[in-house]
Formats: C-alpha cells, sequence, structure tokens
C-alpha cells in the first residue's frame, strides 16, 4: 500500500517536474519564487488530473482475477479458515 501511495505522489509531482524543467532552460532562476508563485494552483490542478487519470488507467485496465476468496465459514459444526480457490 506504501508502493502505492509513493508511486501516486511521484505521478503528482510530474508537472511540477516539468515546470522546473522549463524554467532551466528558458533560462529562469527555478529557485526564485515568484516564478512558482503564478503557477501554483494550475500545476496542483495538473498534478491531480495526472493522479486521477491513473487511477481510472488502472481501474478500468488492470488484471482482474477469476478466482476469487473465500471467506472463513462453518461447515458441518467446523470452522474452515478463509482461503483463495
Amino acid at each position: 500500500m506504501l508502493r502505492r501511495a509513493i508511486e501516486e505522489f511521484g505521478l503528482f509531482l510530474i508537472p511540477f517536474g516539468l515546470f522546473l524543467l522549463l524554467l532551466v532552460v528558458t533560462g529562469r532562476n527555478p529557485l526564485r519564487l515568484h516564478h512558482w508563485g503564478r503557477q501554483a494552483s494550475r500545476l496542483v490542478l495538473a498534478g491531480l488530473c495526472v493522479v486521477i487519470a491513473s487511477l481510472l488507467y488502472e481501474g478500468l485496465f488492470s488484471e482482474r482475477s477469476a478466482r476469487g476468496y473465500i471467506p472463513p465459514h462453518m461447515e458441518n459444526g467446523q470452522l474452515v479458515p478463509g482461503r483463495f480457490r
């Protein structure tokens, strides 16, 4: 789960990295705050759009297992532990 959260955070940072690259290529100092101030809300929205798009893509196109999980249940008075088929 932590790996997935780190991956999504990395995807969120993609627009910021691209803007940093743009500042460097155009010869502006990326450490000056006034270059980032005007673009901050756009970068956040772009990052959220990238994360949402990746979540939708994973939800729609990831592999699904035909087998399922059988939860613990009672059979003939005995508790049968949960298992995967």
